[in-house]
This record gives C-alpha cells, sequence and structure tokens, in this order.
C-alpha cells in the first residue's frame, strides 16, 4: 500500500484496523433513569439469567419488571384475585404479562427518548387497579401494583398531575382543612346537573355516588381514668384511624377500639408527633402513593414514622383498620426510601383482625363473646387481605363468635379500587369487575348480611346490591357480652 493510499485514511491506518469511538446510544445514556420508588431488593434478580429479558434501561426497576417470565398464568381465570382486568375485558392487553412486553419495550428504546409520557404505557396500565393478586399469584411474583405506581410517577414528571388526581389524592387533608367539602359532596349526590358538571370539569363519573363524609369526624375517647399509668408493655396498643374510618365511618374506629378496651389492652389513638408543626391527623400516604404522588406520600409516611418511634422503640403493636392502609406501611413503605424504622413498622404493624387472631393464639385475648342473629354472614375479602393472606386471620376472628355461620364470597376485586370506580372513564369496567362474581353471589342470597373489611368493597356493595356491609369491628363489638 502507498503513501498515498494511506494518507486517505484517518490517522494513516485502514479501515479494518480503525473504527471511530460509536456515539453512546440514548438507550445507554438513560440506564440509569431516576427512579421514584428503591427498587434495590431487585438488585440482583434475573442475574446470570440469559432468559430473563432484562431491559436495557432502567436500573433494578426493570429487574423488578423483568421477573416476568411470561407463563401466561395470568392468562387463566381459576379461583383468586388475579387479574381483575383481564377477567373483565377477556383482553390480553390488560394482563400483566402483555404490560410486562410494553414496558420492556418502552424500557430497551423503542418509545423514543421520553418513554412514560408515551400513550402506549398509559393504555398498558389503564385497566390495573392495583390489587396486589399476581404479587401472590403471579409463578414468580410480579409487583404490577408497585410498578405501576413508578410508572404514574414517572408520567407526573412528564406530563403533570392532573387536576383529577390532585384532587383525590389530597382527600385526607382537604377532609381536615375543608368541613364544608362534606356538604359539597352531599349537594353533588343529589343533584343531577353538578354531578354532570363535575363529570365534564374533572372526570368524575355523574352516575355513580362519591362516598360521603360524616356529620363529624372521629374523635378519640379520653383516656380512662382507671388506666393504670404501669399498665405493661405488652397489653398497650396503638390504634391508627386511618382516613375513611376517621372521615366517613367513625363508628368503625369506635367500635375497634371498643373491642380492644373490653378485650384488656390500654389502646392509644395515634396522634402527631409534638414536633408536628401541621398537628393535623395522621394519613398513610395510600392516595397519594396510589396516584403516584411519591415525594407527597413519602411526607406523610415521614410524619407517621416520627409519631409512631416511642411506640417501635417499645415494641408496641399499631392496629390499623383498613386493609389498603395497613399493608401499604408493611409493603409499598418499603419502597420509599425511609429506612429501618419503615422496617420495623412493617414487623409491628397490624390489620384490626389479624392481632385479635395473633393474641387468641398466644392465649392473651379477654374477650366474652355471645352469639349474633341473622343467619349465614357473607364476607368478601379485599383485594390486599388476599394477596397478604390476612383472610385466615379473618377466619379465625370469625369463629370466636359462637354458633356464627359464615360464607366466604369467592370473588376477584370489587372493581371500585379506590379512586379508579369513580372515574367516568372506569365506571363501567369498575362495574363490569363487581358482576363477574362478587354481586351476583350477594343477589343470590339478598337476606344474608354481609361483611367488608374494605371501605371501596363496602361502597361498591351498597351501589351495586343496596346492602349495608359491616367491617368485622363493628361486628365483634356487637358480639360483646
Amino acid at each position: 500500500m502507498n503513501g498515498t493510499a494511506l494518507a486517505s485514511y484517518p490517522c494513516g491506518l485502514p479501515p479494518c484496523l480503525f473504527r471511530p469511538p460509536a456515539p453512546e446510544p440514548d438507550r445507554i445514556r438513560r440506564a440509569h433513569m431516576k427512579h421514584q420508588l428503591d427498587w434495590s431488593s431487585y438488585e440482583t434478580a434475573g442475574q446470570g439469567d440469559a432468559y430473563a429479558g432484562i431491559p436495557a434501561t432502567g436500573g433494578d426497576f426493570a429487574k423488578a419488571v423483568a421477573v416476568c417470565i411470561s407463563d401466561r398464568s395470568c392468562l387463566k381465570k381459576p379461583k383468586g384475585v388475579m387479574c381483575p382486568s383481564f377477567r373483565a375485558t377477556d383482553e390480553a392487553a390488560h394482563s400483566p404479562g402483555e404490560r410486562v412486553k410494553v414496558l420492556k419495550d418502552a424500557l430497551n428504546g423503542e418509545f423514543g427518548d421520553n418513554p412514560f409520557a408515551d400513550p402506549r404505557i398509559r393504555d398498558a396500565l389503564e385497566l390495573c387497579v392495583g390489587c396486589k393478586g399476581c404479587k401472590r399469584e403471579c409463578a414468580n411474583q410480579v409487583d404490577m401494583a408497585a410498578i405501576k405506581i413508578e410508572v404514574l410517577a414517572q408520567r407526573n414528571a412528564a406530563l403533570g398531575v392532573s387536576p383529577r388526581d390532585r384532587l383525590f389524592a389530597s382527600l385526607p387533608r382537604l377532609l381536615g382543612e375543608r368541613r364544608w367539602l362534606a356538604s359539597l359532596v352531599r349537594w353533588r349526590n343529589r343533584s343531577p346537573w353538578l354531578a354532570r358538571l363535575g363529570e365534564r370539569w374533572l372526570g368524575i363519573a355523574a352516575g355513580r355516588a362519591l362516598p360521603e363524609p360524616a356529620a363529624q369526624p372521629y374523635a378519640a375517647p379520653a383516656a380512662r381514668a382507671t388506666a393504670p399509668a404501669d399498665t405493661a408493655d405488652d397489653r398497650r396498643v396503638i390504634l391508627f384511624v386511618d382516613t375513611f374510618a376517621r372521615h366517613f365511618e367513625p363508628e368503625i374506629a369506635a367500635a375497634a377500639h371498643a373491642v380492644l378496651d373490653a378485650a384488656g389492652y390500654q389502646v392509644e389513638v395515634l396522634a402527631p408527633a409534638a414536633a408536628d408543626g401541621e398537628q393535623r391527623p395522621l394519613c398513610c400516604g395510600r392516595t397519594w402513593l396510589s396516584l403516584g404522588q411519591v415525594d407527597a406520600a413519602r411526607a406523610e409516611a415521614r410524619r407517621m414514622q416520627a409519631a409512631l418511634r416511642p411506640a417501635l422503640e417499645k415494641g408496641w403493636p399499631v392496629v390499623g383498620l383498613e386493609p389498603s392502609c395497613i399493608l401499604s406501611l408493611r409493603d409499598d413503605h418499603l419502597k420509599l426510601g425511609l429506612g429501618a424504622e419503615a422496617e420495623a413498622l412493617a414487623k409491628q404493624v397490624y390489620l384490626f383482625e389479624e392481632f385479635i387472631a395473633r393474641e387468641h393464639d398466644r392465649k392473651r385475648l379477654q374477650l366474652k363473646l355471645k352469639p349474633l342473629a341473622g343467619g349465614k354472614t357473607l364476607v368478601h375479602g379485599h383485594c390486599h387481605q388476599k394477596a397478604v393472606g390476612a383472610m385466615k386471620s379473618l377466619r379465625k376472628v370469625l369463629r370466636l363468635i359462637p354458633e356464627f355461620d359464615f360464607e366466604f364470597v369467592e370473588a376477584s376485586c370489587c372493581g371500585m379500587a379506590g379512586h379508579f370506580g369513580l372515574e367516568a372513564e372506569h365506571a363501567e369496567i369498575s362495574r363490569r369487575m363487581a358482576e363477574l362474581d362478587l354481586l351476583p353471589a350477594l343477589r343470590a342470597a339478598p337476606d344474608a348480611p354481609v361483611l367488608a373489611n374494605g371501605f371501596s368493597c363496602r361502597h361498591q356493595i351498597r351501589e351495586g346490591v343496596a346492602r349495608q356491609p359491616r367491617h368485622v369491628a363493628l361486628l365483634l363489638q356487637a358480639a360483646l357480652a
């Protein structure tokens, strides 16, 4: 090769020996997306597995997505929770496995530089109700409920938060600060034109009633004058009154307090820490979290942690009433990056029925109960109760009532799922989910009492079959001897 020919190549070398550095692909530059949740528990997921199909971007979040092994179990309809949206639509696109495929495409760079703003991501997760059924029933426990929170948070960062989502998420704060909101809800429910206006402006389904706040929120009873100051630590209980019990059904919180008191426990209702500048009621942050407003949810979680610090240090159990709230403390809060205190709380917090069952198993329960009239009671479990196996505790507690006859309804999600069933575009599919199993089972026994521990479940049942379901705390209070 002569000198003239060599001079025509960069560095005087032929192309077979010289390769200019390729520009860094966008997909590599995006590998370290800013996570809104902590996905570090998936750090080693799929490593060394040539078939894991971990997307090129997204870091540990991508590994959480890739735990799906595409065995298509979510496209079957056995008894269980998974997957309400597929069951109701019969469309594979609304199953966890198909959602994973879309998310993998997005994280592999196929949706451009801003994948979470792409409508294909929105459409894939549109009907996910966050039931957590797949986390329990999927072969590899894909956590689509948590994945959806991350996706919504990323969409919020890219596109902003809609007024409706901001309203629904902020209800715990608004209900405490603006008491006139209760009157507005009642007016809206009785005024068709106002309901239609709400649908037009905010997308809240005009054909659905909104839950109406109680005339007065829950107020903790004064401490018993006879209660000894040196009550043993193993007889002390912290009662967490969530937003739904506090503002909508305060009788449930009162019933739980009465039952725990009758069982011989010194009950303390959780209140804000002394250093809390706001002093408004505490909230687990569930409404913010479910709508992808993670920073606000994290702030609420930190308020709870501050208030619970003394109880956590002393090992006092924390007892709550609403499955979605209490199980968020055990699950979703561990992804908020809140450290050891969140892990300690997750081990120390119980649903009301879990605590009663635990104390009975330990032979420490001092609870005298009498038979109840009314025939066989139908029991509907909240999806999150089913997802963590808490229905066993509920069964144990119901068996404590003498001669009590009950039957668990085999059903998937009720379809209300918090705000989901109230949204104009989801109201119809919400009803279809309820009509798969739950509402037909209730209609088949029109005179049977109904028990449902989930706030949304009770609302769906009231609308669907005009029945008044009760929380287990009310049932136990009625059975107190």
